[in-house]
């Protein structure tokens, strides 16, 4: 018979307490690496309780024979702090200028761009598991679930400076004559409306698809900025539509950004950054060395697309594939199939044709491929080092849904400029 023994943390001798997570999404397993990564700036405390529970439950699986109380969990989640930070392909600033969340967060471009800037993330949202995945990989840490809900608005903490949303793009029900918060309920932007009015961070950085300014006849993004200077009591800058071929990137990508300042900052003007004297090819993103046959396109494939394309020709409509050249720039890269046959490639050093996945018909020889997620993450800004844990699929559609990352700096670095002008008057 098994009895349990009451053990302190020097009982566990050499035993490490790296731990994997590899159970169900919970909002434990977030508040655990929310915790290793704020141990020390007093945000701890919105995590602390579940993040101890967390690491109780992996003791108590680990070690069933013994007795792990609170105390025990408390030390050892401690222990795992020492070695957590050197595993972090992206850690945060060692000296952080400003803090701030990360919601709808996708793979981390908004945190990208902050952390480049001296900004330490202190809370990230984001519902898609496989998004979760590459923001882990690549951050260490887990986001929040669905920030619809209260629960998760709950670990929110106090005292960011900045809010950042990619938030998705929806129609609102107008009930009055101006369109304000009370009108946004139900939809997303409700709810990044919502943490605002509670959180008073000093500024945020919205980002939406360039459609938004036309979108419901231009009522949408009237009510959201009524809703940000009127109801919460922000100065909003007209928002502005910004390009990332204009900022390094090779890919023509057309995206809305809206900032606001809160008023007692004495913010009154700001002005969007310029675009960089920069010239960015293709060229300058594309693999050095062969790739893999998979990303050619069969002869069927092709012969599909031809078709496809002169039948929309000959209504007079422009859609349809498009090869572009090297020295050219990419249109923007979108989730989806016609994400990747839009920007489609001429390359012609492929030596061995032979087919590793099912295809119908032959390997071309006439050298068309699709870009590899490599080359989409470099469209996007994102550095050589970060790490792609997916498959093509899927990162074909994170990529997709991501944001231009130089673009978001460049605006990022403005906002943050504005803020600490402020402060020092």
């Amino acid at each position: 018979m098994n009895v349990k023994k009451k053990i302190t943390i020097s009982d566990f001798g050499d035993k490490t307490f790296k731990i994997r997570v590899v159970e169900p999404e919970n909002e434990k397993r977030a508040s655990f690496t929310h915790y290793l990564h704020n141990h020390k700036n007093g945000i701890s405390q919105f995590f602390s309780k579940d993040a101890i529970e967390y690491v109780s439950d992996i003791l108590k699986e680990k070690y069933p024979n013994e007795i792990i109380d609170y105390k025990l969990a408390e030390e050892a989640l401690q222990y795992l702090i020492f070695d957590f930070k050197n595993t972090v392909p992206f850690p945060a600033p060692k000296k952080e200028k400003f803090k701030f969340i990360d919601l709808f967060a996708g793979i981390g471009g908004f945190r990208l761009a902050f952390q480049n800037l001296g900004g330490k993330c202190v809370f990230t949202s984001e519902w898609d598991k496989f998004s979760k995945q590459t923001y882990e990989a690549n951050f260490g840490e887990i986001p929040f679930g669905d920030i619809t809900k209260p629960k998760t608005k709950s670990y929110i903490p106090d005292g960011f400076d900045v809010l950042c949303a990619g938030f998705p793009c929806q129609s609102f029900s107008i009930a009055g004559k101006r369109g304000g918060f009370e009108d946004t309920r139900g939809t997303l932007f409700f709810d990044v409306a919502e943490i605002i009015k509670n959180k008073q961070p000093k500024a945020f950085f919205l980002e939406n698809v360039k459609g938004l300014r036309n979108h419901d006849k231009g009522k949408t993004l009237q009510t959201i900025l009524n809703t940000l200077r009127e109801d919460l009591n922000y100065f909003v800058p007209e928002p502005q539509i910004i390009n990332a071929k204009d900022y390094g990137v090779p890919q023509n990508r057309e995206r809305i950004f809206i900032v606001g300042f809160r008023k007692d900052l004495g913010v009154e003007e700001f002005t969007y950054p310029k675009p960089k004297n920069k010239e960015v090819t293709l060229e300058d993103i594309l693999e050095q060395e062969e790739v893999s046959v998979k990303y050619y396109l069969s002869t069927t494939y092709v012969e599909t697309l031809r078709k496809h394309k002169e039948r929309h020709a000959n209504k007079g409509n422009g859609f349809g594939f498009q090869i572009i050249p090297n020295d050219g720039i990419a249109n923007s890269v979108v989730c989806g199939g016609m994400g990747r046959e839009r920007n489609l490639l001429l390359d012609d050093r492929l030596t061995n044709f032979k087919p590793i996945t099912k295809i119908t018909g032959k390997v071309n020889r006439e050298g068309i491929r699709k870009m590899t997620p490599r080359e989409w993450a470099r469209l996007q800004g994102f550095p050589e080092e970060f790490k792609i844990v997916v498959s093509d699929a899927q990162a074909y559609k994170q990529f997709g849904n991501s944001v231009a990352v130089p673009a978001i700096q460049a605006t990022a670095k403005k906002i943050i400029e504005n803020i600490e002008k402020c402060l020092m008057n």
